[in-house]
């Protein structure tokens, strides 16, 4: 009799933690392979110097990966700041969701632009034919639809990535290339001294910390209930940095994730007024208290070293003394 209570409370536990993981398991789009057509658009910021040459650059790099290439026909106009218009940059976002021969959309950069057109988008071919949404920086706007929507979605290089030196990208196309041809993606990095050591598992969510926190309130804003966070920036000053970090804590951001995975806070801008502490320190005052693991210096973000991440993907996340690993489930 007690076995079959054991049994039976075991196999509970077993259809719990299945509905659980099948709860957090989101759609993934078709993988690659050779012959399929990839669209470049450019729904943010103008590139800002040759635009041409970098869109070209991108084309040969997509058809030595023995791709198709289909360009928006607005990506070399300007609006200000923008890569076009609204409409303009809309129409070539919404051209290549709704195409079923498209099987990913690749962003040419972010800067700044994305959410402007995030609402003026339809998604009901997407989701009959659903594709990966390929950047980083800005394009954390479409990721958030992409996860509120139940799709995956890949925080990876971008065109503009390519302007870089051959030798310093050589992991950011590695592990593009394979993100995209579904081959299987883990990490291992040195610890840092700041880590917080555990283990956890959970989808992974997040992107740039300007636009995480933009997306608060809205109805792209990120459910991070039970899932690892994963956040980077650039170019910001310290106490933007902890206002933005200290905006998300008081929304109740960390208040249940199972884990936090920092990746490159760099360029960081210098204030008369010295914030009096070091990057780490000020993001251990805000997360701390979870008391989850995090793992600082991930290799993704704004640095030529840009690793792929699946973002609504399962991972398992080991912080540990030496090295620390991050494996997509």
């Amino acid at each position: 009799m007690i076995m079959k209570k054991l049994l039976a409370t075991s196999l509970c536990y077993l259809l719990f933690s299945v509905t659980i993981l099948s709860a957090q398991s989101m759609k993934q789009p078709p993988f690659l392979k050779k012959g399929d057509t990839v669209a470049i658009v450019a729904p943010a910021g103008i590139i800002k110097s040759n635009r041409s040459y970098v869109f070209q650059a991108a084309e040969n790099y997509l058809k030595s990966l023995g791709l198709h290439v289909s360009v928006g026909k607005n990506v070399l106009k300007q609006g200000g700041h923008f890569a076009g218009s609204d409409e303009e940059r809309c129409a070539d976002f919404q051209t290549a969701l709704d195409d079923p021969s498209i099987k990913a959309i690749w962003c040419a950069r972010g800067g700044y632009g994305s959410v402007r057109i995030l609402d003026m988008l339809d998604y009901t071919k997407f989701k009959k034919h659903p594709k990966w949404i390929i950047g980083y920086s800005d394009i954390t706007a479409f990721h958030n639809q992409m996860n509120v929507l139940g799709y995956q979605s890949l925080h990876a290089m971008m065109c503009t990535s390519l302007e870089s030196d051959a030798t310093q990208i050589k992991e950011t196309k590695s592990t593009f290339e394979k993100a995209i041809f579904g081959q299987e993606l883990t990490y291992s990095i040195p610890s840092n001294s700041h880590n917080y050591h555990g283990n956890a598992t959970g989808q992974l969510v997040g992107g740039n910390l300007s636009l995480l926190v933009s997306m608060l309130g809205s109805k792209t804003a990120l459910d991070t209930s039970g899932k690892i966070v994963f956040i980077e920036e650039i170019g910001e000053y310290k106490y933007s940095i902890d206002r933005m970090m200290q905006s998300l804590k008081r929304a109740g951001f960390f208040d249940n994730c199972k884990g936090i995975v920092f990746g490159d806070i760099t360029r960081i801008k210098n204030n008369p007024t010295k914030f009096g502490k070091i990057i780490y320190e000020l993001l251990l005052d805000v997360v701390t208290e979870y008391n989850v693991p995090i793992l600082f210096d991930f290799p993704a973000g704004h640095e030529p070293d840009n690793r792929a991440l699946f973002l609504g993907r399962n991972v398992e996340l080991k912080v540990n003394d030496q090295k620390s690993t991050l494996k997509f489930l």
